[in-house]
């Protein structure tokens, strides 16, 4: 049995390393209340579907109670004082809002203005190309 947990513990840990790298930077905070008929509207129409759409990648959703804002771990410019409001962060600083949900035809296209407003991503350096061991020693390759 304690093989068996250090084996899973192991894995857990290359997981956790693995995924750690390609955590996205931004992140889509949506500010709910339960007793919100459009918050359940929005969950009803959009919430299965977010996490593998585009913008479910680049900016994964994390849902707070209204009451929540100072757990956000980032800097709001104002106070939510409605819901649902979804509001774009970066490097815990808001990048933008929307407030209320309108519908799915509305959603997507306000949210893909938001995150156009998000500075390019930058490049992950590119290795060093290995020499062959002729170049190294002065001969040309083709």
């Amino acid at each position: 049995m304690t093989r068996t947990f250090y084996v899973g513990l192991l894995a857990l840990i290359a997981a956790v390393v693995a995924h750690a790298g390609s955590v996205p930077a931004a992140e889509l905070l949506m500010f709910e209340d339960a007793t919100c008929v459009w918050c359940r509207r929005w969950h009803a129409e959009i919430a299965p579907s977010y996490p593998l759409s585009p913008e479910g990648q680049q900016a994964p959703l994390r849902r707070l109670h209204i009451r929540d804002q100072g757990l956000t771990g980032a800097t709001l410019d104002k106070p939510v004082t409605a819901t649902p409001t979804f509001v774009l962060v970066e490097d815990g600083r808001e990048i933008g809002r929307l407030v209320g949900y309108a519908g799915r035809d509305f959603f997507y296209p306000l949210l893909g203005e938001l995150l156009e407003r998000l500075p390019p991503p930058t490049p992950d350096p590119a290795p060093p190309r290995e020499r062959s061991a002729a170049a190294s020693r002065g001969a040309c390759t083709l």
